[in-house]
């Protein structure tokens, strides 16, 4: 699929706060936490907790949620597909920071190890 500049527009101008309940609700459907979320949150943006429900009451857009965020090291190793776009393919910056999100959102859901989804390398330690 091929990201349009309009598609680009649409989700800088989204609201973290209208996304989040989805977030919420997805992951604690498939018996994962909310505070396993915001271990992911934090993880992909260097969010505390308090930050998030700052930013979810300032009703910021994703565009200033990234402004905002300290991405992680390794948020480019997050790859695959999202709502049928490749991340990797992504050229629109703020676009694949979203995706990012989605993605490690989606394998907390299905139930992936959290050491795998914060991209933890284990030849590290």
């Amino acid at each position: 699929m091929k990201v349009t500049e309009k598609h680009n527009e649409r989700i800088a101008n989204m609201t973290f706060a209208s996304v989040y309940p989805h977030y919420v609700t997805k992951v604690e459907k498939k018996g994962r936490t909310k505070e396993e979320l915001h271990q992911v949150i934090t993880w992909l943006t260097g969010f505390d907790d308090d930050t998030i429900q700052a930013l979810i009451d300032e009703k910021v857009t994703f565009k200033t949620f990234f402004e905002r965020a300290s991405l992680h090291p390794n948020a480019h190793l997050i790859k695959g597909v999202i709502c049928g776009y490749r991340i990797e393919e992504i050229e629109y910056e703020l676009t694949r920071q979203v995706r990012y999100l989605d993605k490690v959102v989606d394998e907390l859901a299905k139930g992936r190890k959290m050491e795998k989804i914060l991209r933890v390398d284990k030849t590290k330690s």
